[in-house]
C-alpha cells in the first residue's frame, strides 16, 4: 500500500517501528508525544504524562490469560492499537514488539499548539465533564485512562485491533525529550499478579496530574520509585 499522506505539512506521526520495542523502552519513550485525534473538524490532542508496561509472561496483563478475538491486537505487531472497558470506560494501549506485549496510556494533559487551540480543548471539555455535569479543570481533564479516552472521544468499538490512521489518529512526536522520568508499580494489580513490578513510568513535570503522583509525600527514592534515563527503561 502507497504511505499515507500526513495531515499538515509538518506533521510528525511516529512509524509503525517506533513501537517495534521493548515494552518497557516504548513506555517510556512514549512520554512527552502527543496524541492527535481528529473529531468532526478538530484535533485533540493530549500529552502522554504516565504509562505502564505489560508482558505476555506476567499475571498482570490480559495476555496472560491465553489468546481470544477480543486480545487479538495484543498479539499483532507493534503500533496496533489495543482497547478495552474498565470501569465502565474506555482505556488505550498500543502494541509492542513480542506477542502479549503492550503499553497502557495510563494520563496525559491537554496540548495545545497550531492545530489543537481553544476551541479543541472546549471540546475536550465538552467530552469529558464532571460528575455534576461542569466543566472539568483542564489538569484533570485526561489524568486517569478512561478519562483521556473520554476527553479524546476514543471508543472501544472505533479503534480496537486497528493501526493507526494519521488522517484520523495517531501518536505525534512534537519535539519534547525528556532528560530523566519517574520508574514506580503499576496501579490497580491485585496481589499475587507481579504488582511488584517497576512498570510504570511518569513524566516528573507533570506527577501531580498522572492517576498517582508517584512524588507525593511519604514516598522514598529508591524504594517507592526511581529516577532513570530513556536509555534505562527496558526490563
Amino acid at each position: 500500500m502507497p504511505p499515507v499522506s500526513p495531515p499538515w505539512h509538518n506533521a510528525r506521526p511516529l512509524p509503525a517501528a517506533f513501537f517495534n520495542r521493548d515494552a518497557c523502552a516504548l513506555a517510556c519513550d512514549l512520554l512527552g508525544k502527543v496524541i492527535r485525534h481528529r473529531q468532526g473538524d478538530l484535533w485533540l490532542s493530549a500529552r502522554i504524562i504516565e504509562t505502564e508496561a505489560y508482558y505476555l509472561e506476567e499475571k498482570g496483563s490480559h495476555a496472560s490469560l491465553g489468546y481470544t478475538e477480543k486480545r487479538r491486537a495484543l498479539f499483532l505487531d507493534g503500533g496496533h492499537i489495543y482497547m478495552y472497558y474498565a470501569r465502565g470506560g474506555d482505556s488505550l494501549n498500543f502494541s509492542a514488539k513480542g506477542p502479549g506485549n503492550a503499553v497502557l496510556i495510563k494520563s496525559a494533559a491537554p496540548w495545545l499548539d497550531a492545530v489543537s487551540g481553544p476551541e479543541s480543548l472546549a471540546r475536550m471539555q465538552a467530552n469529558n465533564p464532571d460528575r455534576l455535569g461542569l466543566q472539568r479543570p483542564s489538569e484533570r481533564l485526561c489524568a486517569g485512562q478512561t478519562l483521556l479516552c473520554k476527553a479524546l472521544g476514543l471508543r472501544v468499538p472505533d479503534w480496537d485491533a486497528r493501526p493507526f490512521d494519521p488522517q484520523r489518529l495517531f501518536v505525534e512526536d512534537v519535539g519534547s525529550t525528556l532528560p530523566r522520568a519517574l520508574q514506580t508499580t503499576r496501579l490497580g494489580i491485585p496481589v499475587g499478579r507481579d504488582e511488584h513490578l517497576l512498570y510504570r513510568f511518569v513524566d516528573p513535570a507533570y506527577a501531580r496530574q498522572c492517576t498517582r503522583n508517584p512524588l507525593r509525600r511519604g514516598q522514598v527514592e529508591g524504594r517507592d520509585y526511581h529516577w532513570i534515563t530513556p536509555s534505562e527503561s527496558s526490563k
